[in-house]
């Protein structure tokens, strides 16, 4: 297992991200800080294949940053490699899991009332294309509401808009559990065996502060076994050169992504290895402890806060959120509104201390 080359513990993090230097970045829920050694590694990349071109061993090059980037997502995810495959975001693994359940009229999916259009989006389709009812209720009722007909439960493992957590009672319910954890992994531990979840889509962007394209998906092996994969290629084939016979790879490698570029790779391999050698338990511990301080210091100043768990998310109110969040940005506070809800959104990550806090807090006051 290759680890980022020097050591850094979780309070030298900050210097690691440029965008800390000008600014108080808070916007991991939506895209997470580059580092720099994420940077440098995907030049590398382009640079080497501009000198080299794009022969076979650039390809030879390719499978081995996929199999390391696998291998380190699977340690975030306390899962088999061979259980995790390589997508290009979120939404990507979790329209894959949807379609490949191959639901139809009379089947139901049930998932929260605070869904991401990443989810919405393959729930949409479900529906439209297949016939499948989507039922909507509130995330802590999400275990009571399996029923009869319900045939998956889709849902975020950390609600984006509020900073909730999908009720524990989920692992045991009797039918396939699917999370989305765009808001979770790398943010908050995660443990898919001991969740119990089916699969669990993440995204490589957002907390692994990775590039975008990145993510990845995993499956439980009986329900990989029940999963349609009708888009095959080159990349999730076993024997992609024996033509219309060619077989799926036996393991996650089915449900790759047709391509993902050596630098992407490489972008997103750095990042995850520094975040993983300052240790994840120190990376999860910093990030939440700093997300309950701005809560109540935000609450201290007269903003509610919307109801979260013990999360890297904050939520408060804005009269007007939209125009609000544009003043906080030429302050250089870089937060986003949540659409249709009067609220800004704090995502806090370990890379940031207590003065990205104070500048937030003191533009809020100054607006």
């Amino acid at each position: 297992m290759r680890v980022f080359s020097r050591f850094v513990d979780v309070l030298g993090l900050r210097a690691e991200f440029p965008v800390l230097q000008a600014r108080a970045y808070l916007n991991a829920g939506t895209d997470g800080p580059l580092p720099t050694a994420a940077v440098q590694a995907a030049a590398q990349e382009l640079q080497r294949e501009a000198d080299e071109g794009r022969a076979f061993a650039h390809f030879q090059r390719r499978g081995e940053l996929n199999d390391r980037l696998r291998a380190t997502y699977a340690r975030a995810l306390a899962a088999d490699p061979a259980d995790v495959a390589l997508t290009t975001c979120t939404s990507d693994g979790i329209a894959m899991t949807i379609a490949g359940l191959a639901l139809g009229e009379g089947d139901e999916i049930v998932t929260s009332d605070e869904e991401h259009p990443g989810l919405l989006g393959a729930l949409g389709a479900a529906r439209e294309l297949r016939g499948v009812s989507i039922r909507e209720v509130p995330m802590r009722e999400l275990a009571a509401a399996v029923g009869p007909r319900t045939r998956l439960v889709a849902c975020s493992h950390v609600g984006w808009m509020s900073g909730l957590l999908a009720p524990a009672q989920l692992a045991q319910v009797d039918v396939p559990v699917l999370l989305d954890g765009a808001q979770r992994l790398g943010a908050v531990p995660v443990d898919v065996r001991a969740l119990g979840c089916d699969a669990y889509a993440g995204a490589g962007q957002k907390w692994m502060c990775g590039p975008d394209g990145l993510g990845m998906l995993y499956v439980s092996r009986e329900l990989s076994e029940r999963l349609e994969v009708t888009r095959r290629g080159y990349a999730n084939l076993l024997d992609p050169n024996a033509g219309v016979q060619a077989r799926l790879h036996e393991d996650a490698r089915r449900f790759d992504t047709m391509s993902l570029s050596a630098e992407t790779v490489a972008c997103g391999l750095a990042a995850a290895e520094l975040l993983e050698s300052v240790g994840w338990s120190a990376v999860h511990e910093r990030a939440r402890t700093l997300a309950a301080t701005l809560a109540e210091r935000l609450a201290e100043q007269g903003r509610e806060i919307a109801p979260r768990d013990d999360t890297t998310l904050v939520s408060f109110t804005s009269a007007d959120a939209e125009a609000e969040r544009e003043t906080l940005a030429a302050s250089g506070c870089i937060v986003r509104n949540i659409p249709g809800r009067p609220w800004l959104r704090a995502s806090v990550g370990a890379w940031n201390d207590e003065s990205d806090l104070d500048r937030l807090l003191a533009s809020l006051a100054a607006a």
